[in-house]
């Protein structure tokens, strides 16, 4: 009877110290870890920069008259007027004031609408075709 007593104490306390015991061992691992700041990737991506004023100039350039998928600017949300300068933005024709566009784009390469990446072929597929 000592002995179920004995166990029926020890083994709990001796459960909850391993436990106990393996909780620190983690909470030492990652707090020495965290001191290589090195080795560590970012939790965020880093964004990559947007376009070249040379790119920004390869990129079709229209009046609001041209555009086909819609008159309003998503980047200022106005109306762009059948006189306005466009820009429309290749691979998922966009379009988008001129000022606006290239505010935008100068920051980030994607499409204010549908963040589709303009990727390098839309730059250099128009320096290697003559049409």
């Amino acid at each position: 009877m000592l002995v179920s007593v004995f166990l029926a104490l020890f083994l709990p306390c001796a459960g909850m110290s391993g436990v106990f015991i393996v909780y620190l061992c983690l909470l030492w691992y990652a707090t020495s870890n965290q001191n290589d700041q090195e080795y560590r990737s970012p939790a965020k991506p880093v964004s990559v920069q947007g376009l070249s004023a040379s790119e920004l100039e390869k990129l079709p350039k229209i009046t609001g008259r041209e555009l086909v998928m819609g008159s309003e600017c998503a980047v200022c949300l106005d109306e762009i007027e059948e006189e306005q300068p466009a820009r429309l933005i290749p691979g998922c024709n966009h379009g988008f004031h001129l000022e606006c566009a290239d505010t935008w784009l100068s920051k980030h390469s994607v499409c204010p609408i549908c963040r589709a990446k303009l990727d390098s072929q839309f730059f250099t597929a128009s320096d290697q075709n003559p049409c």
